[in-house]
């Protein structure tokens, strides 16, 4: 069982208000429509990627769009549908790449997964930083957290930042869970994050994962149709004094 008590500190700034600074885009891309994420602080002018998976020329003219300076980017996992535009993303900006050491074996087997497709493989890039559960990246507005949540790979994360948004990657989606009929995957882990980390999170927390639309934290505790029957021994969190459902 997780140490639930780590999430507490998320309540530290005014629950889910979307920082007037933070710029947020979503884009779909490649064969797999996995989800892009681009934040950026208009203030500071610096960016944060998460799974940029491919169509790095997309991302690139948002960040110009934008006026951004890339400086992270964030691998929620090593599959090839959320790492193949790294290395050319990198090279672009310069920006530092994050993945949890347990998606190494994942990360390093690109052309392999490709294969699988019957695609070619981009290059890989070396990952500059190993994430870790509970650390903190990031600065200001763009500060996140991060919560391992294996299952659908070893090294699964999702990252939360302080406004109300969670990034699941590929272990939560609207109204579905991760695959874990793959390499390194485990059904068993895959509830546990989400029962036991990602359900921790207060109701009204707005769930971006890899792949489809947003959802709520609330509304896949009622909705999903794979998780829905939370048993009562999952303590819930209040991390703000308005906590109710969405």
């Amino acid at each position: 069982m997780y140490d639930v008590r780590v999430l507490q500190y998320l309540s530290a700034m005014p629950y889910n208000t979307f920082m007037a600074s933070v710029i947020l885009e979503t884009i779909p891309v490649g064969p797999f429509q996995s989800n892009v994420f681009i934040l950026g602080d208009e203030e500071t002018g610096k960016a944060v990627v998460i799974d940029p998976g491919d169509e790095v020329s997309r991302i690139l003219e948002i960040l110009k769009r934008h006026s951004l300076a890339l400086e992270l980017i964030l691998l929620t996992h090593g599959h090839i549908d959320h790492v193949s535009g790294v290395k050319e993303l990198k090279e672009a900006t310069g920006a530092k790449v994050f993945l949890h050491r347990e998606d190494i074996f994942l990360y390093e087997q690109v052309p392999t997964q490709a294969s699988f497709f019957g695609i070619t493989a981009n290059d890989l890039v070396k990952i500059d930083t190993y994430l870790e559960d509970g650390m903190e990246i990031g600065e200001g507005d763009l500060r996140c957290r991060v919560i391992h949540t294996p299952g659908h790979t070893p090294g699964s994360v999702s990252f939360y930042f302080p406004f109300g948004i969670v990034f699941t990657g590929d272990t939560l989606f609207r109204w579905g869970v991760g695959r874990t009929d793959l390499w390194g995957s485990s059904h068993e882990e895959l509830m546990a994050s989400i029962k036991e980390r990602l359900f921790q999170l207060d109701n009204k927390t707005k769930v971006y994962p890899g792949h489809g639309p947003e959802t709520t934290i609330g509304a896949e505790k009622r909705n999903n149709p794979y998780v829905k029957n939370v048993g009562s021994g999952v303590m819930s969190i209040t991390l703000d004094p308005m906590n109710e459902e969405n």
